[in-house]
């Protein structure tokens, strides 16, 4: 079971944004600090967080919360 409070705290350290802020609607065009470099250390540092490995289509498209929670409770649900 994907823990949300661990998802947003990952997504605010490395977007550099309140974690209270982090949540469905939060994407690449509604972060200004979301560029390139952030949405691949965010992808490693949620690899890391969670115990998986994101594939690079997937990596690639994870481009707001709701889609990095969807991406990720499939790769839970799949290591269980």
């Amino acid at each position: 079971m994907l823990d949300e409070n661990a998802l947003r705290q990952v997504m605010a350290t490395v977007l550099e944004v309140p974690a209270d802020t982090v949540g469905p609607d939060t994407d690449m065009d509604t972060v200004e600090n979301w560029d390139s470099l952030r949405h691949l250390t965010l992808v490693l540092s949620l690899e890391q967080e969670f115990g998986v490995h994101i594939d690079d289509e997937d990596a690639g498209s994870i481009t707001s919360y709701p889609l990095i929670k969807l991406v990720l409770e499939d790769l839970l649900r799949a290591h269980v």
